[in-house]
């Protein structure tokens, strides 16, 4: 009789081990669907833990997944044009973090760039991120989330080409002025409290969408256009779920040619082992996102998590099996 409860308490043991294993954590897989070729950054929110980088290269049809520690919260974003100096300092266009190196340390992105923002295991659980244009635009950037559940789990993003709708007073352009390279927010580019909702603009009730924030928010429904754009702009999921960022995608290659200040808070050059061009790239000159409703299922990366959760299923269920065995 003792050695079947010891059997049938090994038994709960085992169960009760290899269901709580199959919690798992959450992992971001980066994708680089442009043509030309995109430096991701990062900046973990104050007082959380960072990820293993904090900036990297990231090549034409390259990916890489880096996975969060829990409840982890932060932003991510594309730096372009990227190019280290004889000295050794790295720099970018647009996007840059000022770190002088492909790390960006603790350095947020210097505007106008497009922002994913998440805050992982939050308020009653779950996962909140969103995708933001408050601090302009730069690279249309896609966030599909894989393996959670909600109403409210859903893509979003701006991956139309922006560019072409900036109004003249906002865009950023290379020295040169041939070549459009970001574009603004209001906020960036005339620095009044009513657009950048500040000051007396500083609550929902005051701060209103824009003119500008409106052209935003007409090409990129999903995106956040303007600081308190929150109730269309939010996106949440439960059960763990996996999230794929997408720079460009199939149906825009970022320049054109294609068929936070929140409430909240071309061509490839060579390159150089550090992944910045050792050529001369454009300077900006300071003189002066379409949503995809139907998602292109190559863009999401398909995580193990399913995998490793039906091998503790079968592990668990051979377990009990064995232990039958022995019982009878």
């Amino acid at each position: 009789m003792d050695q079947i409860n010891t059997l049938i308490f090994s038994f709960f043991l085992i169960t009760f081990h290899l269901s709580s294993s199959t919690v798992l954590s959450t992992t971001f897989t980066f994708v680089n669907k442009c043509d030309y070729t995109v430096w991701p950054g990062i900046l973990s929110n104050a007082g959380v833990a960072p990820l293993s980088t904090t900036g990297f290269v990231l090549q034409s049809g390259d990916s890489k997944s880096i996975t969060p520690p829990a409840s982890w919260g932060g932003r991510f974003w594309g730096r372009t044009l990227c190019s280290q100096d004889s000295t050794g300092k790295f720099t970018c266009v647009t996007g840059d973090c000022n770190s002088g190196r492909l790390e960006c340390s603790g350095n947020g992105a210097t505007p106008p760039a497009t922002l994913a923002e998440f805050t992982l295991d939050g308020s009653g659980g779950l996962d909140f991120f969103d995708v933001s244009l408050v601090d302009g635009y730069n690279v249309p950037m896609l966030v599909v989330p894989q393996g959670g559940s909600g109403d409210n789990c859903t893509s979003t993003g701006c991956v139309g080409d922006l560019l072409s709708a900036c109004p003249s007073e906002l865009k950023v352009t290379s020295v040169d002025g041939k070549e459009s390279v970001a574009c603004k927010s209001a906020c960036e580019a005339f620095g009044s409290a009513q657009y950048c909702c500040s000051g007396a603009y500083g609550s929902p009730n005051t701060c209103k969408p824009s003119s500008y924030s409106e052209i935003f928010k007409n090409a990129c429904p999903r995106a956040y256009s303007y600081a308190y754009d929150d109730k269309t702009s939010t996106f949440t999921c439960e059960s763990a779920a996996d999230y794929t960022i997408t720079f460009c995608s199939s149906t825009t290659n970022g320049n054109g040619n294609s068929p936070s200040q929140k409430s909240w808070q071309g061509q490839n050059p060579k390159l150089d082992g550090s992944g910045a061009p050792n050529s001369k790239t454009p300077q900006l000159n300071n003189g002066s996102m379409v949503y995809v409703g139907a998602i292109d299922q190559s863009e999401i990366s398909w995580s193990s998590s399913t995998y490793l959760w039906e091998s503790q299923l079968i592990l668990t269920i051979t377990t009990a099996i064995w232990l039958l065995c022995h019982l009878f």
